[in-house]
């Protein structure tokens, strides 16, 4: 009887959501409007842009009302929540690494906000607790993002980050004895913590406006070098560029601490190299490469001869060796050419090359000597990723880790005598990993090219054309979607769902020529490749219009909002994540003016203006489009992309489809960002919310 009323009640939710459409406050608009080359361009939501007033912060608390308002009333929430919790409860352990003689990793038990920085030197006694995050907050907001160990493994540097923001503090603790040193440096951002002798190299901007933390563009990064004991005011600037206030900086040492490497970048893909030999007093930087255009890498030295990774003359990348004292490109040495694989790292371990090579979006790892003869291939446990090996260059042992999408993060030890695999750790799991399947499948795009995509699913589902789907992809940057397991993902899938998460031109998965063909005036590639998706698991019957659910975050969320906006027939469920939806206005806002390199800009030219606003999601929203159900999701402290660009887009949607069958919700998280760090409470929080919507409009059964 309780099962039969039970039942009742959620057709009554159903009927009462189908039923009726939803009550939207309607958002103020306002004139303003930019001329683009002779077009003018209306912005009537451009007051959302001010994310300190106190009609910006009104608006926000009236959509989170009315989206966690119907959130709530879903069915099968609580059931949710509880498997969620139970799939990530589960201890989680990083690749060991080696400093002073001592190991450090990272642990988090299971349910932990934030993962626990331990050191051992053996790994058969209990490890000690060097720094806990947990402790730095009460609610779990503030983040380890980095850390670095002093040469003598007296000091650590470790760098934190708050609620979710791109900026950071460094801090310094004593390993020994537990005492926090009085150092604390402020306003770091993109950057790394190199130790030389009594201090370290760092890059940080100046200290912006009060109010403007989260907002104003990042201008003027400078490299520093802090010395312990002094102020943040002391430390000696190493390099800047005061005529150019994009030029961004990254400073870091090779391994035996003789060579200064200063990177020089213009936006998020290519770059110069300087160089400074710290063993010759008063020495200056010199030039390896003044290009933007290309990528390199410094791996590592061994005496003058200093390893690099680039794609200069080799879209796939090559591993070269520049003689420091000759760095002209006429004595360039090639030691592992370009190949069919992308070559994605190398690593100087045991007198030899660990190259990782990524072969149609997996992982493939292989051993090399110091002059690029193949001395063996790693034997890996299937199709996967592997992370960068961790070891070093006068010993033989190593260890790496491995994942894939039923297979939580494992940990192996590698032994380069042996040329031997041995598991050093397999986290226990509330699933059997077996009860699924993982395979990959390739697609024709609209222009014919060739996509890969993984599919994962519970063995033996029929492809009746009635399997709850969710298809996931980001497309730009050079950035690769790799095999990896999510607890969040496993909550879908056990459920009967399929996961996609399709290899988009714009990424990274077969090396710069996939990548370019995916940017600026070849960006609707991206979108025409994410479509055919669809479109292909339609036709193979692995599901349906109204079994497909659609995710993406940042260029990820942007290309969900588009491909929303150009067929919003094709999908049930669309899922934008942290989006750039103001393809006009993005490069405004903090670091944003640095993806010009992949999107171009509105002020470039009249045929990039045009081309953006052809596709931006801000702008090409339909009117009445009958639209699928959307649940966009942001930040109070994403200054990553700007929680403006959702909020736009959501006052736009709304306002032109008042009356969508299907809802269109704006989900705003506080104190948390782009999503590095989120702590694990909110990601389980977010994920019930997200799997309650996408099963509820999927008609998943739980």
């Amino acid at each position: 009887m309780r099962k039969t009323i039970l039942s009742l009640l959620a057709l009554s939710f159903m009927m009462s959501c189908t039923q009726k459409t939803i009550q939207y406050t309607p958002t103020k608009k306002v004139d303003v409007k930019d001329n683009y080359f002779g077009t003018e361009v209306e912005d009537p939501y451009r007051w959302l842009e001010n994310d300190n007033s106190e009609e910006t912060a009104e608006w926000v608390k009236t959509q989170n009302q009315l989206t966690f308002g119907y959130l709530e009333k879903l069915p099968n929430r609580e059931q949710i929540k509880t498997r969620l919790t139970e799939l990530w409860d589960y201890p989680k352990y990083g690749t060991p690494f080696k400093e002073a003689g001592q190991y450090f990793f990272y642990k988090n038990n299971g349910l932990q906000n934030q993962s626990v920085l331990y050191t051992t030197n053996d790994f058969a006694a209990e490890p000690k607790v060097l720094l806990d995050p947990n402790t730095l907050s009460a609610d779990g907001t503030a983040a380890l993002t980095n850390i670095e160990i002093s040469n003598d493994g007296k000091y650590l540097m470790y760098q934190v980050a708050k609620s979710g923001s791109d900026w950071n503090e460094i801090f310094v603790k004593n390993i020994e004895t537990g005492e926090m040193l009085s150092d604390h440096i402020q306003w770091v951002k993109f950057s790394g913590v190199s130790w030389y002798r009594d201090g370290f190299f760092y890059s940080a901007y100046d200290q912006p406006e009060a109010g403007s933390e989260l907002s104003k563009a990042n201008e003027f990064q400078k490299v520093y070098f802090h010395k312990l004991g002094t102020e943040q005011l002391a430390d000696q600037l190493i390099a800047s560029d005061l005529t150019n206030p994009k030029q961004m900086f990254g400073a870091g040492l090779t391994d035996d601490k003789r060579f200064l490497l200063v990177s020089k970048s213009r936006g998020t893909h290519g770059n110069a190299l300087d160089i400074k030999d710290l063993n010759k007093a008063n020495s200056g930087f010199k030039s390896l490469m003044d290009s933007y255009e290309f990528e390199f890498n410094a791996v590592e030295n061994i005496g003058d001869e200093l390893y690099v990774l680039t794609n200069y003359k080799a879209p796939k990348y090559r591993l070269i060796r520049i003689n420091t004292s000759k760095p002209e490109e006429a004595n360039w040495v090639d030691i592992i050419p370009e190949k069919n694989d992308v070559l994605e790292s190398v690593r100087l371990i045991a007198g030899k090359l660990v190259v990782n090579y990524m072969s149609d979006a997996r992982s493939k790892v292989e051993v090399y000597s110091y002059d690029g003869v193949l001395d063996h291939e790693v034997q890996l446990p299937g199709i996967g990723t592997v992370g960068a090996f961790s070891g070093k260059k006068d010993e033989t042992t190593a260890y790496f880790s491995y994942t894939s999408f039923n297979t939580p993060g494992e940990i192996y030890k590698y032994d380069f005598e042996t040329k031997q695999s041995a598991l050093h750790f397999r986290p226990e799991i509330k699933f059997n990993p077996e009860d699924f399947e993982v395979k990959q499948e390739f697609y024709a795009s609209k222009d014919g090219t060739k996509i890969p995509m993984f599919i994962v699913h519970k063995k033996g589902i029929e492809q009746n054309g009635n399997n709850p789907t969710l298809l996931y992809a980001y497309g730009g940057f050079n950035i690769s979607q790799k095999p990896a397991f999510s607890a969040s993902r496993m909550a879908f899938i056990e459920k009967g769902g399929v996961l996609v998460v399709a290899n988009l031109r714009g990424g990274g998965e077969y090396g710069e020529e996939w990548h370019i063909a995916g940017t600026k005036l070849q960006k609707q590639n991206v979108f025409d490749d994410f479509i055919a998706a669809a479109e292909y698991l339609i036709s193979q019957k692995y599901t349906s219009s109204e079994k497909l659910a659609i995710q993406g975050g940042s260029n990820g969320g942007l290309l969900v909002g588009a491909v929303t906006n150009q067929r919003p027939d094709l999908f049930k469920v669309a899922l934008p994540a942290v989006g750039v939806m103001d393809m006009l206005r993005f490069h405004k806002f903090t670091i944003g003016w640095a993806w010009a390199g992949d999107y171009g800009s509105s002020e470039d030219s009249e045929e990039m203006f045009k081309y953006l606003h052809n596709y931006s999601p801000y702008h090409t929203i339909k009117e009445n489009g009958n639209y699928p159900a959307v649940l966009a999701t942001t930040a109070d402290h994403d200054d990553r992309v700007v929680p403006a660009h959702t909020f736009k887009y959501m006052a736009r949607l709304q306002e032109l489809n008042s009356k969508n069958k299907l809802p269109l919700l704006v989900r705003i998280d506080a104190k948390a960002g782009h999503g590095a760090g989120k702590p694990t409470a909110k990601v389980i929080e977010e994920y019930t919310d997200i799997w309650s919507f996408v099963f509820y409009h999927l008609d998943m059964k739980i």
